[in-house]
């Protein structure tokens, strides 16, 4: 069951409280140059992106929001640091929410500065800590701990609560996926807060997905989390599937169809790698939940995957296309993949 955390409302996006955990996703293009930035934030929406996060690192970049806001569709997130001048500039240009350090955006003044302009702008702090950034008192009492997470991250939601405001959302970033989980499960017990999962600096594509899959995915099976960044380096369209895809298998979203395929084994024939591969890729876009198998042998195949949906298996030249066990059809094994093809848009 899903620990209960206040409600905070991003843009159209609602978090915590129970609503689905938001799939977020961050750009890699200069935010200045908005035609860029526009373009990979469609990318990321067709992907499934719900948030996205621009780095905004200076007021030209404050400026830029506001062009880019008039051409996306979900909300946009400006990451700011160390000048509150831009963070109160990004909020007025129509930022969603702001992602700052409260340690390093200036004194109270500076901080009550910022919590003013997002109240009257309904506009929410994202604030947390990052074990690459800890505060030297705190690194030097707790050493880089997820104990030294927990409680910078707490020194700076102290910070904002002085002020009155509690529009906030919270974030543990540490590269080591244990680190994170243990931290993200300690201060899941101390607030209401939601919390902004992420295992950050994570790697290229194969570790950042396994790394983010073994530190997220216990967390969220554990009822923790009301958003999620898969953080890889390099193009962020590629981290949405990973993000949906640890959603799916943790029981937390169905809206996407779910391959399964056999390993194989020297019964099979049919190349399955393949077919599987191209049935992937066929149905990324789909929202429609369903579960599709791809298995080697047309004897054992159906009843092994009886709680598909659709599926095929075949070998010796001929396949067969079978639904939740049951065999619907065989064809010539060239033609497998377009007959299941059909059934899948027929698929409701």
């Amino acid at each position: 069951m899903a620990k209960y955390t206040k409600i905070v409302k991003i843009g159209n996006v609602r978090i915590g409280g129970g609503y689905p955990i938001a799939i977020q996703s961050m750009t890699n293009t200069d935010t200045k140059n908005t035609e860029a930035t526009i373009r990979q934030i469609n990318e990321l929406e067709k992907s499934g992106c719900e948030i996205v996060r621009c780095a905004v690192y200076d007021m030209e970049c404050a400026g830029a929001i506001g062009t880019i806001k008039k051409a996306v569709h979900i909300p946009v997130v400006a990451d700011v640091h160390f000048d509150h001048r831009i963070a109160v500039a990004a909020i007025q240009n129509g930022a969603d929410k702001v992602r700052i350090n409260p340690g390093n955006i200036g004194g109270r003044k500076e901080i009550l500065e910022v919590v003013k302009a997002a109240a009257g702008n309904g506009v929410p702090i994202r604030v947390g800590s990052n074990s690459g950034s800890l505060p030297k008192d705190i690194l030097e009492k707790y050493g880089n701990t997820p104990k030294a997470l927990v409680m910078s991250a707490m020194r700076n939601i102290e910070i904002l609560a002085q002020t009155g405001f509690d529009e906030i959302v919270v974030s543990l970033k540490s590269s080591d996926a244990r680190a994170c989980r243990d931290a993200y499960r300690e201060m899941a017990g101390l607030i209401e807060y939601p919390l902004h999962l992420g295992v950050t600096e994570a790697g290229t594509y194969m570790d950042a997905s396994i790394k983010s899959a073994a530190g997220l995915g216990s967390l969220i099976m554990d009822g923790i989390g009301d958003t999620i960044r898969v953080s890889i380096t390099g193009d962020p369209v590629r981290e949405i599937g990973i993000a949906k895809k640890i959603l799916l298998f943790c029981g937390e979203r169905n809206d996407m169809a779910e391959i399964i395929s056999c390993p194989t084994c020297a019964r099979c024939t049919l190349d399955i790698e393949k077919i599987a591969e191209q049935i992937s890729e066929y149905t990324k876009y789909r929202t429609t939940p369903m579960k599709i198998a791809v298995m080697g042998c047309a004897v054992n195949g159906p009843g092994e995957a009886r709680e598909a949906d659709l599926g095929i298996a075949g070998g010796a030249g001929y396949g067969v296309i079978f639904s939740k066990g049951e065999v619907i059809k065989k064809v010539p094994e060239n033609e497998l993949f377009f007959e299941l093809k059909k059934l899948i848009d027929q698929f409701e």
